[in-house]
């Protein structure tokens, strides 16, 4: 799981690389291509047979992938590795937190509140778009976990995520097509997206599986809450993003809320059906919900 995460944290430093030459709107859409090119010969979901009940929520699937794609690596560019993906983190600890009422959790969202404040310390000199392109990421995976419940109730094993890819990976032409013309799609650059697709996509993915046959979904979901730490010594170490101590702070708080959230959420019974909802979900984030966006997210 550790080798895992860093991977996955590794190709989200290597994307920054080719923000430069591609931006991060190119860097996606080799991700997209790169993910729909290990998905779609792996799952040969059959469109045709989609009923439109299954197709709109694949739609949107598709363009959540695209928005949240799109707004993380934007927000990379703007706020670093760190500060973007810990942002980012509070997609699933809403979902956690969503239709619970318990003391402990609301102690969990304040705590998610004071972290994001501590970590940002807003000032003249905030980068307040990037800090919103960070918060739109992680609405959009917060979208991403209840869409995938959704679908995964309508459609079988991974065809859900594999077509939204594909969904994904079209919005996206025009811009690999502009790329192209330009004649930026070459170089190091494309080397380093492709690097990125692989590292913080097929990676994780296959080292997921493996690991989800030994470890508990709850437990999982917990060690999650690491990612944002190496998303840090990424930046440090690769991109060279040194972390304020009031930065560290704020992402130890979130990361800390994130985890207490995650494991009082998996092992509380659930009392009445918004918190039958809200599990659901989470175990879809803990587990296979996670490893399966992936294949389509940073």
């Amino acid at each position: 799981m550790t080798g895992s995460a860093a991977s996955s944290q590794v190709g989200a430093a290597l994307a920054a690389h080719a923000f430069a030459t591609l931006g991060p709107a190119g860097v996606v859409a080799v991700r997209q291509f790169v993910a729909a090119a290990v998905l779609l010969p792996a799952v040969r979901p059959n469109l045709r047979r989609f009923t439109w009940a299954q197709r709109w929520p694949t739609l949107l699937l598709g363009l959540v992938f695209a928005t949240m794609n799109l707004s993380l690596y934007t927000a990379i560019d703007r706020v670093g590795l760190g500060l973007a993906v810990t942002l980012e983190f509070l997609g699933p600890l809403a979902v956690a937190l969503a239709g619970s009422r318990t003391r402990l959790d609301l102690l969990c969202a304040a705590g998610a509140c004071v972290g994001v404040y501590v970590l940002v310390l807003p000032g003249p000199a905030s980068d307040y778009l990037g800090v919103g392109l960070g918060l739109l990421a992680a609405a959009c995976w917060a979208a991403y976990i209840l869409l995938n419940r959704l679908v995964g109730a309508r459609l079988p094993g991974l065809q859900a995520p594999a077509a939204a890819t594909l969904v994904s990976a079209l919005l996206y032409l025009p811009v690999a097509a502009i790329l192209l013309a330009q004649g930026r799609l070459a170089g190091t650059a494309i080397f380093y997206a492709v690097g990125a697709g692989i590292l913080s996509s097929v990676v994780p993915y296959a080292a997921d599986l493996v690991a989800l046959r030994t470890v508990p979904a709850r437990f999982f979901g917990v060690f999650m809450s690491v990612h944002p730490v190496l998303a840090a010594l990424a930046g440090l170490a690769l991109l060279g993003q040194v972390l304020e101590p009031h930065e560290w702070l704020g992402i130890a708080i979130v990361v800390s809320a994130n985890a207490l959230a995650v494991q009082t959420a998996s092992t509380a019974k659930p009392r009445h059906a918004a918190t039958t909802r809200a599990g659901a979900a989470l175990d879809r984030v803990t587990a296979g919900g996670i490893i399966r966006g992936r294949l389509s997210r940073g």
